[in-house]
């Protein structure tokens, strides 16, 4: 695992069994982000744009007493296909164990504005909202807005996440599949097939990444959940672009199961669901 470290905003690998305490940055990204390359070739960083969120990201963990913080924008070799796979399947995990997430809102110019930041309409910002145990959001200008404790009502009503989820008070297993997809039905990602990626750590789900697969993604997403789950919510959608198979083609389709409680037919019990095993049409 890379990690910057704070004082130098320079680059270490720690082992898995070597990590230090860590803070960790959730944003959007934007124009000029620094990436791995850039810190590694010294490809005058300091006149990026990113750079200064880097800066301020730093700053404000050092000051915590943190060593050391981990960016995704530097911290992953996107070159390496292996890597980034290996990188996003273990991403859920990198932000719980984070002594603290840095929410940082670059939309948002005070508290008033607070829940129209872009940053809860990203996919992979679902993940870094509900993995780590503390999430501190901060402005445009890196001013402290408060915690994802002290904010749950504000961020329970614009990401219709239950407030014992945001607060680890519920585990994610005493919620349906229809309604932890109902948290992503309205988040978008730049590519396809983010729209499955981002969700692998929710749903606990390890598996390759293939870019240039479009929707199947999503219906591979689906296929690896029936292998370790017997709930049938997983069937509780709709959309107007159904083509006709069991699963659906984008976490979108689920926007109006919030409500569908896990499902289970007596006969399913302990028996995980497959295509093949109960010939359901997959696509």
């Amino acid at each position: 695992m890379r990690l910057l470290k704070t004082g130098s905003i320079e680059l270490r690998e720690f082992t898995d069994d070597q990590v230090p305490p860590y803070a960790i940055l959730s944003h959007t990204w934007s124009a000029e982000e620094i990436t791995l390359r850039d810190l590694q070739e010294n490809h005058a960083v300091a006149n990026k744009k990113g750079y200064e969120k880097i800066k301020r990201c730093c700053s404000v963990a050092g000051a915590k007493g943190f060593e050391y913080v981990w960016v995704d924008t530097c911290c992953i070799d996107k070159t390496s296909s292996a890597e980034l796979s290996e990188a996003i399947n273990s991403m859920y995990r990198w932000y719980e164990e984070a002594g603290e997430c840095y929410a940082y809102l670059a939309d948002v110019p005070s508290k008033v504005e607070f829940s129209k930041s872009r940053w809860f309409t990203r996919g992979w910002t679902l993940q870094e909202l509900i993995a780590p145990s503390t999430v501190i959001f901060f402005n445009e200008d890196w001013e402290a807005l408060g915690t994802k404790e002290s904010l749950r009502q504000a961020i329970s009503d614009c990401t219709r996440i239950p407030v014992g989820i945001l607060l680890g008070e519920d585990d994610l297993e005493m919620f349906s599949i229809a309604q932890k997809m109902s948290w992503a039905a309205r988040r978008e990602t730049t590519r396809v097939e983010d729209r499955a990626y981002c969700l692998l750590g929710i749903f606990g789900i390890h598996m390759p990444l293939i870019y240039g697969e479009k929707e199947t993604a999503f219906i591979r997403l689906q296929e690896e959940i029936m292998k370790i789950s017997d709930d049938h919510s997983l069937f509780a959608w709709r959309s107007v672009d159904n083509r006709g198979g069991i699963l659906a083609t984008s976490p979108a389709a689920f926007i109006d199961s919030s409500s569908i409680v896990e499902f289970t037919p007596f006969d399913a019990v302990g028996n995980p669901l497959t295509g093949s095993e109960r010939n359901v049409p997959t696509a």
